[in-house]
């Protein structure tokens, strides 16, 4: 799907390409790619490259384009892994700017929306893309929050649990945690670059700005660690907790077997076809009952003196 925006008093859709627009794609068909590279000639190993799902955060010149491809948090309801990341490609070039994404994402959508809290420019190029990065590092701080939820109730379920479920739900959450780690890492190497680049000949930058999305990317990779670190931690902790609940259930499901056993057991030895000294007693099965039932509460009592039960 192909947008086109252009800077008014405020961002307005247009139809046709314009001098000065900005050119919004979100997983584009055949014909589109086609379109962007006949129409706006922009390299088609620009395109392919940014919408693998694996490249990495980097840029790149060309002779009319400059490529900035950054790593951007996406919520996926399809996938087992609920958090994920995705290249958000930025093409520059002297009279417009190209965003190229395999998926639709909040980044975007909040560039776009008019409540937003910040005006958006397209006149300055520069702050264009630090606005992007600045809105991507606070997407991944919204992200870890949920994360982190997650985890907290993952915790509830674990601590009564004996089945490996729950550990399979915290591992989920430990990928994305790896995979935020590594995208905010390359986005802040890719920040350093590009203040030493030629990005920066397409328009004055904004220091509160540049500080602020520094501020932004810091603060996401310190708690995506953090994160990561307690749960490396609740994944050790929790196995053994497992193991332990298992224990515990076997433990008593014994017990419960040995208690069944001693009545089990007088009923066999006074059942055998030999002298007993109760086979003319006519309360013989009272009393046989009895001691079974006494002995089988004693067992109870002791056991449950020791906490086996």
């Amino acid at each position: 799907m192909i947008t086109i925006w252009k800077q008014k008093e405020v961002l307005q859709q247009i139809q046709k390409f314009e001098r000065n627009c900005w050119v919004n794609v979100i997983n584009p068909t055949q014909d589109e790619i086609l379109r962007l590279i006949t129409e706006l000639r922009v390299p088609d190993y620009f395109i392919s490259d940014i919408l693998d799902i694996d490249e990495r955060s980097r840029i790149e010149n060309d002779v009319r384009w400059f490529m900035i491809i950054t790593r951007i948090p996406i919520y996926r309801f399809d996938n087992n892994v609920p958090f994920v990341t995705v290249p958000q490609g930025i093409l520059i070039s002297a009279h417009s700017i190209i965003t190229i994404c395999i998926s639709d994402n909040e980044i975007i959508n909040d560039l776009i929306n008019p409540l937003r809290y910040r005006t958006v420019s397209l006149t300055n190029k520069v702050n264009f893309v630090l606005e992007i990065f600045l809105r991507s590092a606070t997407q991944y701080l919204k992200y870890l929050k949920e994360i982190n939820i997650l985890t907290n109730e993952i915790e509830k379920e674990l601590e009564k649990s004996t089945k490996n479920k729950e550990l399979h739900k915290l591992l989920k959450m430990e990928k994305c945690l790896v995979y935020f780690i590594t995208s905010i890492k390359s986005n802040d190497l890719l920040l350093f670059k590009l203040q030493k680049s030629r990005f920066l000949t397409f328009g004055e930058v904004d220091e509160d700005l540049l500080d602020d999305v520094q501020i932004e990317i810091k603060q996401a990779l310190e708690t995506a660690q953090i994160y990561s670190d307690i749960q490396s931690g609740l994944m050790d902790a929790f196995a053994s907790v497992i193991s332990n609940n298992l224990n515990v259930v076997m433990k008593q499901l014994t017990a419960i077997t040995i208690l069944l056993m001693i009545p089990n057991l007088i009923a066999g030895f006074f059942g055998m076809n030999v002298i007993n000294f109760l086979e003319d007693n006519k309360y013989a099965m009272t009393y046989i009952l009895a001691g079974s039932s006494i002995l089988a509460v004693l067992g109870f009592m002791i056991f449950k003196k020791r906490d086996w039960f």
